[in-house]
């Protein structure tokens, strides 16, 4: 498991500006524009994820975003919404594919943090022919879950994905359901590739046309890890200086989507760095340049995470 106890202090103290917000699809939750992604939490302490998790409402940020396979991350969630449930759009995710195990998964979610209900459960990273197939099928996760919804235990259905197929993916599903939400990777890098950019366009267009919300990943990614010695808060090696770090997050904030449907930047898994992330969003006035964005990539030896044949399931 990757080890996510941060250590030290970027050095990043409070921030002026406001935390940018937008309508979250068509759920009706107003939702910041950068989306706690509470896979940081996964082998944290306690202690220090409660100092995590309180940088969030004074930054802004109202929307929760974890997963069933994310460590320790929804037990670590539990005090935090024992306090303040009501201030967050609270997401989670199962990676099973079967009815049965899919609503089990959920169960055991709402148990772990100890809530009555999410506001959006999602099918985790479903790209394989596979895993759609038995997803889809009578009895399956997507039946499943649309049971559970008219049952209370959530009130969105999303699904989610990492690698360079996933765009394509998610127009096949929301061919098949009328899901809430997509997560999808989305940087500079992954944008260069001609092939993944008119994917991505093409779902953006749809999402448009439905209202369906449209989160991120991935957007401050460096690359793979290079050495093995290097301490790991997050399965990749991600950007750290701060400029390049504002500019990687105003890039997806600044997207044209060509409507109102905004795209929405999940925090890095490696804590140490959500106060840059913040402070990226909040200050935020103008989208960088192509050529401020290439500068960045050639400075940092940015290059893409997926080829579309490895870490595809990750």
């Amino acid at each position: 498991m990757i080890n996510n106890e941060p250590v030290g202090d970027p050095g990043v103290g409070q921030t002026g500006g406001l935390m940018p917000t937008s309508e979250f699809g068509s759920t009706g939750h107003v939702s910041s524009r950068v989306l706690f992604g509470a896979a940081a939490l996964g082998s944290m302490s306690a202690e220090r994820a409660e100092v995590t998790l309180a940088q969030l409402q004074p930054a802004g940020v109202n929307h929760i975003d974890t997963a069933a396979s994310y460590g320790d991350s929804e037990d670590r969630l539990k005090p935090f919404l024992a306090e303040h449930r009501g201030d967050f759009f609270l997401a989670t995710k199962t990676g099973d594919r079967s009815g049965d195990a899919a609503r089990a998964s959920l169960e055991r979610s709402l148990e772990r943090m100890d809530v009555e209900s999410v506001d959006l459960i999602q099918l985790h990273n479903l790209v394989e022919d596979d895993e759609w197939a038995e997803a889809f099928r009578p009895g399956g996760a997507v039946e499943a879950l649309d049971q559970a919804r008219s049952e209370g235990l959530c009130r969105f259905i999303g699904v989610t994905g990492h690698g360079v197929r996933i765009p394509g993916m998610h127009l096949r599903s929301l061919a098949e359901f009328e899901f809430d939400s997509v997560l999808f990777p989305f940087n500079f890098s992954m944008m260069s590739s001609p092939t993944y950019r008119a994917d991505v366009e093409a779902l953006i267009a749809l999402c448009q046309d439905r209202g369906v919300a449209m989160q991120t990943i991935k957007s401050i990614a460096r690359r793979r890890w290079q050495h093995d010695d290097e301490p790991k808060f997050s399965w990749y090696e991600p950007l750290t200086e701060r400029d390049a770090i504002a500019n990687a997050v105003r890039y997806v904030l600044g997207h044209d989507t060509g409507g109102e449907q905004k795209l929405f930047v999940n925090s890095s898994s490696d804590a140490r760095l959500l106060p840059l992330m913040l402070e990226a969003a909040k200050l935020a006035k103008s989208t960088p340049s192509h050529e401020t964005m290439s500068a960045d990539q050639d400075r940092f030896d940015v290059t893409p995470l997926f080829d579309g044949a490895e870490l595809e399931r990750i």
